[in-house]
């Protein structure tokens, strides 16, 4: 008992009756639980601290942008504490929240959901450089550069809880201000932006591995989905649809922020006039471009939409399109929607906007073309894989420009403005349908262009097994050849079956048995040693 060791030995020492004992039993135990929760959880301090500190770096940022237009504005409307409550209902929009606004013209409560898209990217940035951080320990005692990562759902479920319990303290302080949160849409919005920068961070710090998920991830799917994703090939061909439908998405993000430039020129002076009509001071000014520019996302995503056909409503009973144009008759003065076109039916020149989702499809069919041809000494595509790997990129690239056009219109008030920018769903169809029309027969015809060097017996891989007949044995084939038959060269299999036909020369008699004097020899030895009698046993007395 007296060996027994510090790790197995787990009992809690006697309690001394002094005073000076019972002071020391809660810091021992304080200690104790300590060191045994960071033993059993490495890596929970640290992401609590950095998932706290992105939350209040990205609070942090907002709060002194305000700070200093609200100083430098000649009239200042509120308080520092209500500059600061514009800040932290702003940081929460960023989120993708949606805010009311309380002191409205008609004096009910106005809803706020257009989020700026370049406001998202400060707190997803910020929440996957902590996440990342924190799981390659750098900021752990001892930690070397060769060490490996902490545990992955320890980092990340403590870069989540830092930042939502900072999240949460900024949600109650806004609620006091002109702008207050709405609380269904903050607790949905900021808990999933955190756990999905948080993954992706954590993801990053892994060094991205592409291998199947785990078992208990797979179990709720069916199982149809399970084959499919535990498949190798099902993998790798998702995968190219994937990239395939991430360049076809940029496309259409690039053509309709080409777009958008293209009316900005074209409205140069109405632009111009309603950046003058809004504010006089400069602080003002340098407030509008800043809101400008943190919303050049959102209206190169209109532009795409546009460009689709859907469009895009300014008001309800407004939809602005290529085909037909009715914008709202009173827009407020801004400069951005002063590039809105103009109202009439479309003309010749606004159908030339076709030209974005068909540059997108092509790109789609390009990327998929090329993944069906892997190169020499590996199986291309098949036709039906090709076209359906090009529908499947369409499909992609369908769901993220909803999902895109869902962020980037919502609505800044009730009744005539309940729904600004485009309508998520008349997009994702919108895209479908051009991309898989442009992509799926341009991507066989450049599956085909490709292929066309290919010998005709290697160009595809059907997915059967291919049989061939077995060899016919050697004694049938000795049956049926004849002396004038010739045999050629070049199959492996005759040039070996001819060898079989070459005389063989029996092996010649060994001298050792030929020999007769060494045959002679042996017998007289042979008999000289069975007629030698073997010596008789000596007797043993008792």
């Amino acid at each position: 008992m007296a060996l027994v060791t510090q790790t197995t030995d787990r009992r809690l020492p006697f309690l001394p009756l002094s005073n000076r004992g019972r002071t020391r039993v809660p810091s021992r135990l304080r200690d104790r639980l300590r060191d045994r929760l960071r033993d059993r959880s490495p890596g929970l301090g640290v992401g609590l601290l950095g998932g706290a500190v992105a939350a209040g770096l990205g609070l942090g940022s907002f709060a002194v942008l305000v700070m200093v237009l609200w100083i430098s504005s000649p009239y200042p409307d509120s308080g520092p504490d209500g500059a600061l409550h514009i800040a932290a209902a702003l940081w929460l929009l960023a989120h993708g929240a949606e805010l009311v606004r309380a002191d409205s013209l008609s004096g009910a409560p106005a809803p706020v959901g257009v989020t700026p898209l370049l406001l998202l990217a400060l707190p997803a940035w910020l929440l996957h450089r902590a996440a990342r951080d924190a799981t390659e320990g750098r900021e752990e005692e001892g930690a070397t550069q060769d060490a490996p990562p902490l545990p992955a759902r320890t980092v990340w479920l403590g870069v989540v809880a830092g930042y939502l319990a900072v999240g949460g303290g900024v949600a109650l302080y806004a609620s006091g201000g002109g702008l207050r949160p709405d609380w269904a849409w903050t607790a949905v919005c900021v808990p999933l932006l955190a756990m999905t920068a948080a993954g992706a961070g954590v993801w990053t710090a892994y060094g991205r591995p592409g291998g199947p998920l785990s078992p208990r991830v797979l179990y709720p799917l069916p199982r149809w989905v399970r084959r499919r994703v535990l498949d190798p090939d099902a993998r790798g061909r998702f995968l190219a649809a994937g990239r395939a439908a991430g360049a076809g998405t940029a496309v259409f993000v690039g053509g309709g922020a080409l777009l958008v430039a293209v009316s900005l020129v074209g409205h140069g002076g109405a632009a111009r006039a309603s950046f003058l009509q809004l504010t006089e001071a400069w602080s003002g000014r340098i407030a509008v471009l800043l809101l400008c520019l943190a919303l050049i996302p959102n209206a190169a995503l209109w532009g795409a939409a546009y460009a689709l056909g859907p469009g895009f409503t300014l008001g309800s009973g407004h939809v602005t399109g290529p085909l037909a144009s009715d914008p709202a008759p009173l827009l407020p003065p801004f400069p951005l929607l002063s590039a809105v076109p103009d109202a009439g039916p479309g003309t010749p020149l606004a159908w030339t906007v076709t030209a974005v989702p068909v540059a997108a499809g092509l790109t789609v069919a390009w990327f998929t073309a090329r993944a069906a041809d892997p190169g020499e000494g590996k199986t291309p595509w098949t036709s039906g894989r090709t076209a359906a790997n090009a529908g499947c990129a369409a499909a992609l690239c369908a769901g993220a420009l909803a999902v895109l056009a869902a962020l980037a219109g919502g609505p800044l008030g009730s009744d005539a403005l309940a729904h600004v920018g485009p309508v998520w769903w008349q997009t994702g169809a919108a895209t479908l349908a051009w991309t898989a029309v442009v992509a799926v027969p341009t991507a066989l015809g450049l599956r085909a262009w490709r292929l066309r060097k290919r010998p005709k017996d290697t160009r595809t891989d059907t997915g059967t097994l291919k049989l061939t007949p077995a060899a016919a044995p050697v004694e049938a084939k000795r049956r049926h050849m004849t002396a004038d038959d010739a045999y050629e060269a070049s199959d492996p299999y005759e040039a070996e079956a001819a060898y079989d036909f070459l005389p063989a020369d029996l092996p010649s008699p060994s001298p050792w048995y030929d020999d007769t004097a060494s045959r002679e020899a042996r017998w007289a030895a042979l008999k000289e040693a069975s007629s030698t009698t073997p010596p008789e046993p000596k007797e043993t007395q008792l």
